[in-house]
């Protein structure tokens, strides 16, 4: 069976979207997923699942968390082959620019309109640089966040609802699962 790495969005923020991991698991189990396993609190998730597509693990995973958990979960899905090359060109930017910030990776279930992402990438903000490549963006920061004017853009939010992870964070589950 193939193996597959999901990230979950917009969850265990606040009071009112709280998705515990033994409910993931529980849920993913019910969605056809074997041999789960999850990393931290925000929905990072590893499994197999019997059916050949991201967008059929996607679907089938979407509809257990949003009986388990009872609000939306939207979920982003990746082969560990396409992981692993995502975060091996997050690596290679991180290298490149070497932010004394954060550097964040967007994760899309779809890749970003072409006019989307030239206007992303045509912003100029000192200190911060976005490439998008495929189903990600990378965000590089000499600031943080919270403070970047890149990510509060209109540009940005063009690309699309993703769900966004530190370079670290994919760094260790890419070595972890893939």
């Amino acid at each position: 069976m193939p193996t597959y790495v999901a990230f979950l969005r917009a969850i265990n923020l606040g009071a009112t979207r709280k998705f515990p991991k033994d409910a993931i698991k529980a849920a993913t189990e019910a969605a056809g997923g074997r041999d789960v396993e999850t990393y931290i609190n925000t929905g990072n998730v590893r499994l197999t699942h019997s059916a050949r597509s991201v967008a059929k693990v996607r679907a089938a995973l979407e509809e257990a968390y949003a009986a388990a958990a009872g609000f939306e979960v939207p979920t982003v899905v990746f082969t560990t082959k396409d992981l692993a090359a995502l975060t091996a060109r997050a690596e290679e930017l991180h290298a490149q620019h070497d932010p004394s910030g954060q550097h964040y990776v967007t994760l899309y279930s779809a890749a970003p309109t072409a006019s989307a992402v030239a206007a992303a990438h045509a912003l100029e903000h000192e200190g911060e640089t976005i490439v998008v490549d495929g189903r990600a963006a990378y965000v590089l920061l000499e600031g943080n966040i919270h403070t970047s004017k890149l990510l509060a853009s209109k540009e940005v939010a063009a690309l699309g609802k993703g769900t966004a992870r530190t370079v670290k964070v994919l760094r260790t589950v890419t070595e972890k699962w893939c």
